[in-house]
């Protein structure tokens, strides 16, 4: 995963429109940011860390256009050079691109863009697109070399980019990663997630749609569609677990979804504890809604410092083994002598949730029983998210009852397909983490071009 941004702005304000859509987004990316800005001339800034860590007031230049990135690397190293937005020098003029996916087919691409003699500065699919692109716009117009494009990339693709003085942002033809796009007063705006345009008091227009672009150009939009859409692959973990709870993504709202998945839940496996409460902070709306269906009180037996980023999507295990321990504390007077039900909206690996039961333990909790908002993940995803062997999932080698044993809980509980499917509410959706079914083709995995979903 990764956060995408661009602006277009009539008053030259696209730069700190940028800056303010990537600190919406950083949810999406830890591990760098970068802005590419564009008045006259192009002018652009990459860093290692947040946001607010790498750019000042100083840097955020006049400029008309611009295009922005958070990085949560799954292709690539975690370095400064694999930073985006990349930057391609061609004969047509500078082309900024930063994308939000993951391809599959990249390293068959990179050989092929080699032979013909382009050279590689990182270790990323992105700058693949980035180069291949700039070749097909030397030879084509901007609808043909996107259908060009669609025809060669396998994977998942979200993109802003700069071409000169146009903002384009397209999306793959199976929809796997969200974009959409909002109205300012004095210009547009394209990014990840709705919540970034409210953040800047947009209105949002609509989500790009899978294989189709938008070009915005001297104060003007418009979309065209560059690839069939026969069926879509909509990432469901973006509604479980990556985007944010204010955000609509293709008309479902991520809050009411995952209310849903906690009142379902509740439902499918029910506890008898004092209290719900949650594993902050993407557990806690599902977990309302478990307390709400079971008629529970909802209470805090933790608390998160919010200095502390997403464990989950940082690059190195032993890393988000220390942050865990930072992450969260107990809060011993609501937790000592309590039946407790924990809500979470996915086990992966099981680091964070063994050592969150364990701290309820120590702290005197009676029982613990766990409730995981998802069903469980026993595939690796190709797609975007840094879930790559089978070996690092603990529910691709052991039982519910065996992971129970392993995280410490009184009991383990997950949401079922079925389940997880009412409470998003539409179909179209890639589940292959969940089902091990493929919607493009893996080497060595199962390919099923045809959804199947309950």
């Amino acid at each position: 995963m990764c956060g995408i941004a661009g602006a277009y702005s009539e008053n030259l304000l696209a730069g700190k429109y940028v800056y303010y859509l990537l600190f919406s987004l950083q949810h999406r990316g830890q591990e760098s940011a970068g802005i590419a800005f564009f008045r006259d001339k192009l002018e652009y800034k990459k860093g290692m860390g947040l946001v607010s860590e790498v750019f000042s007031s100083e840097d955020l230049v006049p400029a008309r256009i611009a295009v922005g990135h958070v990085r949560y690397s799954t292709t690539g190293t975690s370095r400064l050079e694999c930073a985006q937005p990349f930057v391609v020098k061609s004969k047509i003029g500078n082309i900024v691109v930063a994308h939000n996916g993951n391809l599959v087919n990249y390293q068959s691409l990179r050989r092929e863009l080699e032979n013909e003699g382009s050279v590689f500065t990182t270790d990323t699919d992105s700058e693949v697109i980035a180069q291949l692109f700039s070749r097909l716009l030397m030879t084509k117009d901007l609808e043909d070399a996107l259908r060009n494009l669609s025809e060669k990339l396998v994977g998942s693709y979200s993109c802003v980019l700069m071409v000169n003085d146009a903002l384009i942002a397209f999306r793959d033809p199976l929809g796997f990663r969200p974009l959409c796009v909002g109205e300012l007063e004095d210009g547009y705006v394209v990014c990840s997630e709705s919540c970034a345009i409210d953040a800047l008091d947009g209105r949002f227009i609509r989500d790009i749609e899978p294989g189709e672009a938008l070009v915005i150009q001297n104060g003007e939009l418009e979309f065209f569609k560059f690839a069939e859409c026969r069926r879509r692959a909509f990432c469901v973990f973006e509604y479980i677990y990556f985007a944010r709870p204010d955000s609509v993504i293709d008309g479902v709202s991520v809050y009411r979804a995952r209310s849903e998945m906690g009142k379902i839940l509740a439902e499918e496996a029910p506890a008898e504890v004092d209290f719900v409460s949650a594993v902050p902070d993407s557990g806690i709306t599902a977990a309302i809604g478990y307390a709400t269906r079971l008629g529970l009180p909802y209470m805090e037996a933790l608390i998160k410092n919010r200095y502390i980023g997403r464990t989950f999507i940082m690059p190195k295990q032993e890393l988000r083994e220390l942050l865990v321990r930072m992450k969260v504390n107990v809060i011993r007077d609501n937790v000592e002598g309590k039946k407790i039900v924990l809500i979470d909206d996915s086990i992966v690996r099981a680091t964070t949730s063994k050592r969150i039961v364990e701290m309820l333990r120590k702290a005197g909790a009676k029982e613990v029983h766990f409730r995981v908002g998802s069903p469980p993940i026993i595939a690796p995803c190709y797609f975007g998210i840094d879930m790559k062997t089978r070996e690092e999932l603990v529910a691709s080698r052991h039982s519910v009852d065996e992971i129970r044993d392993i995280i410490g809980a009184d009991s383990l509980g997950y949401l079922s397909l079925r389940g997880l499917l009412s409470a998003v509410g539409k179909r179209g959706l890639c589940m292959a983490c969940l089902t091990a079914n493929y919607p493009v083709p893996v080497p060595g995995e199962r390919f099923s071009p045809e959804e199947r979903q309950p």
